[in-house]
């Protein structure tokens, strides 16, 4: 007998992109509770009853919800009640705020807060004297908007006891002057300095941040996300505590996998505190199922893990080729581990050689265990050899992608291709070589070292050029630029995949749960470059609207 029983909620008059083989495209879904019951055409309607609510799409796209693969929304939610300099490139611009905020704030004992970015200053190098004339009475501490670095004053320098004869810490470099002196950027470790001098944020605080995440994350459409960061690195709070008391009392409406971090300086003996954490982080619509290892740092400061040395100002090969944090063969012995015991691993690998050390380790974790259900997955992939391109698809290795970051931008022309040099810039964020090559695509932001929003990423996926772009920008590496519809299954499909949703997320299909999104258009009936201006409208969660705009 079919299911006649009336729906809950019912979308009808616009086009249903579903990402289900079966049928592509539809133009009605209803919904009852949690659960899509029926998706199809005019015959749906038949679902609605006098308590059943319509959505009328008036030719809007509805789309299952974008899952970020990879983000750190807790922190970006704190950042967004300190001293916020994100979406600004200009030195004025960040004196303004910074003066601004320290006179708002007159009894905070530190001024922190974060997300400038390095091409407004020298090098990507600003001082310690520049904010002491903006803050010159208490200690200040501002992350980049990477966050593998850090800006502070001589209040801060002076509080951690850093001069000309602190020697820099294994996984950091301390910029300094011709002397030695210290010139007020810290570089990856390094900032941890400083960092852990930071007050302590409070559990309320943390909430506080998550649910502000939240809610701009579900009015991007975001239903879904995987935390990049639970545990205690340099200067970042734990947010597992966050997570544990929203998801137990219902606040926590978006599902959110944890990536329990790895801690670097430690070895296997950590893994069975990582079991518990992850049965302890099981709550509600949380699960503490992956781990995160970071392997490399940035290129824009010399840290990611390359093949080969950067080159210096000169274009000559110098001395640097940056940092592997994790030995390769301990690498190989924790993810086998790791993989032994179920769990997921989510690298950060950003450099080719950590591309390759990463993807040797999960080789190494295949022939000690065979092909398990894991899903290991590689974010960042700025630097990827062109001979690592297919291994992704032999191993069963997700390629997470950051696709904001794959465009000509300042950062990116003056800070890392010189220093790259033509070949290795070729190889950057190969987004259209993994396609082809058949390896999972999953896609994420790395919010808040960038724009949470999945559209932004999803219109530079297509056209390698940022939305606001100037006219006559250049396409950024034209040939790995990959189509609408790749780069919409990657943050929803992809994503869901990584995330282990998806079973029950990821596509409109009947029986699936009611992660829903409605766009204010239909981008596949438009020139792609206008992908950008798309804006969503509604986003449901389990058939529950958690957001309308306006």
């Amino acid at each position: 007998m079919p299911d006649t029983a009336p729906a809950d909620l019912v979308f009808t008059g616009g086009p249903v992109h579903t990402f289900s083989p079966a049928r592509s495209r539809a133009t009605s879904v209803a919904v009852r509770g949690e659960r899509i019951v029926a998706v199809g055409h005019d015959e749906v309607r038949q679902l609605v009853g006098p308590a059943t609510e319509v959505v009328n799409l008036k030719g809007k796209l509805l789309i299952p919800g974008f899952q970020d693969a990879h983000a750190h929304p807790v922190g970006g939610g704190l950042e967004l009640g300190q001293c916020d300099l994100s979406g600004a490139t200009t030195l004025d611009e960040y004196r303004r705020r910074i003066s601004a905020y320290a006179q708002a704030h007159p009894d905070t004992e530190w001024i922190t807060g974060g997300g400038w970015s390095m091409e407004a200053f020298p090098g990507g190098l600003p001082t310690a004297a520049e904010l002491d004339a903006l803050v010159p009475d208490r200690p200040a501490y501002l992350v980049n908007r990477d966050h593998h670095g850090a800006w502070v004053n001589s209040r801060a320098l002076q509080a951690a006891g850093i001069d000309a004869r602190t020697p820099d810490p294994a996984d950091g470099r301390i910029e300094r002057d011709a002397d030695g002196a210290p010139t007020g950027m810290l570089q990856e470790g390094a900032a941890n300095l400083i960092g852990r001098l930071l007050p302590p944020v409070t559990l309320e605080q943390r909430i506080t941040g998550l649910l502000r995440a939240q809610a701009l994350m579900h009015s991007l459409g975001v239903t879904a996300w995987q935390d990049a960061l639970l545990g205690e690195h340099a200067n970042l709070t734990d947010p597992t505590d966050a997570y544990l008391a929203t998801a137990a009392d219902g606040r926590l409406t978006a599902r959110v996998v944890g990536s329990l971090w790895w801690d670097r300086s430690r070895g296997t003996e950590q893994i069975d505190e990582l079991v518990a954490r992850r049965t302890a982080g099981t709550r509600g619509r949380l699960r503490c199922t992956t781990v995160k290892i970071m392997q490399d740092g940035v290129a824009e400061n010399g840290t990611a893990a390359l093949l080969g040395p950067y080159l210096d100002g000169c274009g000559c090969a110098s001395d640097n080729s940056g940092i592997s944090f994790v030995p390769p063969l301990d690498l190989q012995k924790y993810v086998t581990e790791l993989d032994a015991r179920g769990f997921q691993v989510h690298f950060h690998a950003l450099g080719d050689r950590a591309v390759r050390e990463a993807l040797d380790a999960v080789e190494a974790a295949r022939t000690a265990n065979g092909r398990t259900d894991t899903r290991p997955h590689l974010a960042h992939l700025q630097v990827v050899h062109p001979d690592d391109i297919g291994r992704f698809r032999e191993l069963g290795a997700t390629a997470n992608m950051q696709a904001l970051w794959a465009a000509h931008e300042p950062q990116m022309d003056d800070l890392t291709i010189p220093f790259l040099g033509p070949e290795r810039s070729a190889w950057q964020y190969p987004f259209g070589d993994l396609q082809r090559s058949g390896a999972t695509l999953a896609a994420g932001s790395d919010w808040p070292v960038s724009s949470p929003d999945p559209i932004e990423a999803i219109h530079v996926a297509v056209n390698r050029v940022l939305p606001d772009a100037a006219p006559g920008t250049p396409v950024f590496l034209p040939e790995q630029r990959i189509g609408l519809d790749a780069a919409l299954t990657a943050y929803t499909a992809g994503s869901a995949y990584v995330n282990h949703l998806d079973d029950v997320t990821g596509s409109i299909t009947a029986g699936r749960l009611a992660d829903l999104v409605v766009l204010d258009r239909d981008p596949f009936a438009a020139p792609t470059e206008e992908i950008g201006a798309t804006r969503v409208l509604e986003t449901f969660v389990g058939g529950e609207r958690v957001y309308a705009a306006g």
